[in-house]
């Protein structure tokens, strides 16, 4: 073997050796990096959080990066994050307890505040129906399962009237905004921003909102691996999510063209929304979890869920 032919061959043999070293090296590069994947919607808080850029800073001090991904709907949400897909969320209050009573994982680690005011009973503006009493024997459209279910059994229940008492029509709020619009049915019970687009573009108002009957609460939730073994990160978020709502709260004039921009909706409509809304995080109380845990037994009495659920047992230790 000449001696040309062994300096090819040991300039080979280190080549080799330096991919591989650059390769394992680029791997456990990759077993370190670290992903907090959160789960949020347009309408809703997270999505302050993520156009305001500030959690990614927050979390590079840790050791984290964040991957964010959108979904249509709570239910959706919830399904990632049992999944594993995603490690953190925020969903409306009713999307937990089909969840849970379907035997799915997840954990509550903080609330939102009520937002009762855009969550109401719409009735046209020239309708003959001025009271609750007034809604017996009457077609209503309410999304089945939904926090307006559950707003318009406890609205009947204030008047001594059950669902037994007027005629249900179990609309998604796409379909219930058309068939209102078109005097399909008589009233619809919906949350903001629909209430707050129909009031100001079809000619309608709001009977009664919630307050006294729902708190129409935010819940943030997280897999138990994520609130048990990542606190330190978890804490961190919800940090960024509390200040992301301060934020809210005193710059209205930018979450309004911000959330018209990106939900497609007239100003007017936004600017209604979000003037009756105080945005803001707090820890799950007792009365809160008393909150969820009635509406939990109202499902289940009313054979919307399966089986009875303890809301506590799901709640952040």
């Amino acid at each position: 073997m000449n001696k040309k032919y062994l300096m090819i061959l040991s300039s080979l043999l280190l080549l080799c050796f330096v991919t591989i070293g650059c390769s394992n090296q680029s791997s456990t590069e990759k077993e370190e990096e670290k992903v907090v994947r959160i789960g949020y919607q347009k309408n809703g808080p997270l999505f302050i959080v993520k156009s305001r850029g500030t959690l990614e800073d927050s979390l590079k001090e840790l050791g984290f990066t964040v991957e964010w991904k959108e979904f249509q709907d709570g239910p959706s949400l919830l399904e990632a994050l049992n999944a594993g897909s995603i490690d953190f969320g925020r969903t409306g209050n009713t999307p937990p307890i089909f969840s849970q009573a379907a035997g799915s994982q997840l954990t509550y680690v903080a609330a939102g505040f009520s937002k009762y005011e855009g969550s109401g009973i719409l009735v046209k503006n020239d309708s003959t129906i001025t009271s609750l009493a007034d809604l017996k024997g009457k077609k209503i459209a309410f999304s089945k399962g939904s926090s307006s279910h559950y707003l318009i059994v406890k609205a009947l229940e204030s008047v001594g009237l059950s669902l037994d008492d007027i005629e249900p029509a179990y609309l998604t709020p796409g379909n219930a905004r058309i068939a209102f619009e078109q005097d399909q049915v008589d009233a619809w019970v919906v949350w903001d921003p629909y209430t707050s687009s129909t009031e100001v573009n079809a000619n309608a108002k709001l009977l009664v909102n919630g307050e006294g009957l729902t708190s129409d609460r935010d819940f943030f939730v997280s897999t138990e691996n994520f609130a048990t073994n990542e606190e330190e990160v978890l804490n961190s978020v919800l940090k960024e999510v509390s200040e992301s709502m301060e934020w809210a709260n005193s710059h209205h004039e930018e979450l309004i063209e911000l959330l018209a921009k990106e939900l497609k909706m007239d100003e007017a409509s936004v600017t209604l929304a979000v003037e009756r809304r105080v945005y803001g995080v707090e820890d799950i109380n007792d009365e809160i979890l008393n909150e969820q845990q009635e509406m939990a037994d109202l499902f289940y009495t009313l054979e919307i869920i399966p089986n009875e659920i303890k809301v506590n047992e799901a709640v952040k230790q």
